[in-house]
């Protein structure tokens, strides 16, 4: 096996999931010379991110991949979010939220990550700028003063990467963070996501459903094609139990936690499994090393903006390097911690005290909840808040999401 010379790009992408490549293709029309390496192809059936979970898209990420050219394309098979119904199981707290109360066409919109991920891959196929390597695997990152360094591992060489900035986007255990010596700290929710595609007696209508249960919440999520996708969270204990049973106990099961707003559960297609923590890196950048995605934090599922905030990084990330000589310079890497700040702090805080608001089951932490779903149900400027929650918590928007080029 041969090793070739060292190759010189201004950005290695590490990590070609949904977030990475959606980096990769904001930076396609820009000088920078982008290396983007993904250890599984895109169309391989074994690709982690591009599996058959479901991603809920919020306006805010809309716009940006309308901005990017593949909404069209993703459109096709997503499903529109017009109403969101949230209660408590076993009590009386409720409430509903619908977007045409709010001037909005939806609240967000719900689309398969293999359908999502294709369309960025192919936007990437399109463009003709990006350099890809895949299959390929990082197996060793050095982050220096003036150059990142790289050693992949593809099928049949050894290569060595030099880049000027390396963005780790490979996940929540990244190899290039821990290469960059950026900490993080990690809270076990003693959950697991159990992800399935189900059929019901009723088509789903644009309505999602979040119902908090003893176990954890339960969210249907409605589907282009009619169906749901539900996200069940159970203690590790009982999720190997549900995973495995039969078709029939699994729907009856869910049916009992869930309830009957949307008729009887009648089909369920292959169930997939998923631990869930909060990861949180003490820093979005280090020296030449940029994180995003769930390289900067990984979220618990219960709001859905894992990804929308994934992609805000992605979109600040490429608006601060697309015309930098250096995209990774100490200061302008300080500027993209900076301005992520806010954000990352603001969804990070507000996904885990939702969990552990509606795990708390003592009696006097039930009633209070319970009422405050009332009257945030009565607070039309509470639900206007909640509606524009997709566009996160910082004080000006990437001008990706405000639908403009990223360069002025």
């Amino acid at each position: 096996m041969s090793e070739t010379p060292a190759h010189r790009c201004d950005v290695a992408i590490v990590g070609g999931g949904m977030v990475g490549a959606s980096l990769a293709l904001a930076l396609a029309d820009t000088r920078l010379q982008v290396l983007l390496i993904e250890a599984v192809p895109a169309r391989s059936a074994a690709q982690p991110s591009f599996d058959d979970r479901t991603t809920s898209l919020g306006n805010g990420a809309r716009r940006i991949l309308e901005t990017l050219g593949v909404w069209d394309q993703i459109t096709r098979h997503a499903a529109p979010i017009r109403q969101i119904h949230v209660s408590d199981a076993g009590h009386f707290g409720f409430s509903r939220l619908n977007a045409g109360e709010h001037d909005l066409a939806a609240f967000g919109y719900t689309v398969s990550n293999r359908h999502l991920g294709a369309a960025l891959w192919q936007g990437l196929e399109r463009s003709g700028r990006i350099e890809i390597a895949s299959p390929a695997r990082v197996l060793e990152a050095a982050i220096g003063p003036e150059l990142a360094q790289l050693t992949v591992q593809q099928p049949d060489a050894q290569r060595r990467i030099e880049a000027r900035l390396v963005v780790a986007a490979d996940g929540a255990h990244s190899l290039v963070k821990q290469a960059a010596g950026i900490t993080s700290s990690e809270h076990d929710y003693r959950q697991v996501a159990l992800v399935a595609n189900i059929r019901t007696e009723r088509r789903a209508a644009g309505v999602a459903y979040e119902r908090f249960t003893h176990s954890g919440p339960v969210a249907l999520l409605p589907l282009h094609d009619g169906g749901y996708t539900a996200v069940w969270m159970l203690a590790p204990e009982r999720a190997p139990a549900m995973q495995h049973c039969s078709e029939s106990d699994f729907c009856r099961e869910l049916q009992q936690s869930f309830g009957w707003r949307v008729g009887r559960m009648l089909q369920a297609g292959q169930r997939s499994a998923y631990p869930l923590s909060l990861v949180r890196a003490e820093t979005s950048s280090a020296g030449r090393a940029a994180l995003i995605g769930n390289a900067a934090q990984a979220l618990h599922p219960v709001a859905a903006q894992g990804f929308n905030l994934g992609l805000r990084d992605a979109a600040v990330l490429a608006e601060l390097i697309a015309a930098a000589h250096d995209p990774g310079a100490p200061a302008l890497m300080a500027q993209f911690a900076q301005r992520r700040a806010a954000d990352r702090r603001g969804m990070i805080a507000f996904t885990d005290r939702l969990v552990r608001l509606f795990g708390d089951q003592r009696r006097a932490a039930v009633a209070a909840r319970n009422l405050g779903l009332l009257l945030f149900d009565l607070s039309p400027p509470a639900k206007r808040a909640l509606s524009r929650l997709s566009w996160g918590f910082g004080d000006s928007l990437p001008r990706l999401a405000r639908g403009l080029p990223l360069l002025p």
